[in-house]
């Protein structure tokens, strides 16, 4: 098992000429920007600021990396955010394929997803181009003690037959509050990396 207690930031990278060669297997974290990836890495990393977390969309402009004994955690930055200037969003386009181009050893990628909102656009191009690359993923869904227990189970539902592969990806709700998920997204690092 690994300890994810021990787990340090590393490097923060603004454009992909400057990202350091990838001689560590990655589990990567995605998602719409304010989807909650700071909060997710903090949580099972049982730390408060190791991931700035922020309440503004669209803050976190680098990819992040966090140092753990033989692994890296990648903290990629978020999409989707509209008020982004055009020459920001090309920025974060360059360097988000720059990554995924550079043949890096990513095991798995965490696709986070708010519970409370429909996929988008953005979401579904992340998913094909997983498929196109063969990068393993799982879906979190989180933000789930923001939605009543009574239609948990529909959202859950719906967000995940949304892309049509219910039966052949697995799916971990996550709440940053209560931790639930926490031990399931510990698990399955943990199996990822025993491959």
């Amino acid at each position: 098992m690994k300890n994810f207690n021990e787990i340090e930031f590393e490097k923060a990278f603004g454009t992909a000429n400057q990202l350091a060669k990838s001689n560590f297997p990655e589990i990567v974290f995605a998602g719409r920007s304010n989807v909650g990836k700071s909060s997710l890495i903090n949580k099972i990393c049982n730390r408060k600021n190791l991931a700035r977390v922020s309440a503004t969309p669209g803050k976190t402009i680098t990819i992040n990396f966090y140092k753990a004994k033989g692994f890296r955690l990648v903290d990629i930055p978020g999409y989707g955010y509209a008020k982004a200037a055009k020459m920001e969003q090309i920025r974060w386009r360059n360097l988000i394929n720059g990554y995924f181009g550079m043949h890096r050893n990513i095991h798995f990628l965490f696709l986070l997803i708010d519970i409370r909102h429909p996929p988008s656009n953005e979401d579904i191009i992340m998913v094909d181009m997983l498929n196109a690359l063969a990068i393993p993923f799982t879906f979190v869904l989180t933000k789930i003690d923001k939605t009543a227990k009574t239609k948990m189970a529909a959202q859950v539902n719906y967000v995940i037959s949304f892309f049509n592969l219910k039966k052949t990806i697995k799916h971990i709700p996550f709440s940053a509050i209560t931790g639930q998920g926490t031990n399931e997204i510990k698990s399955t690092i943990n199996e990822v990396l025993k491959q």
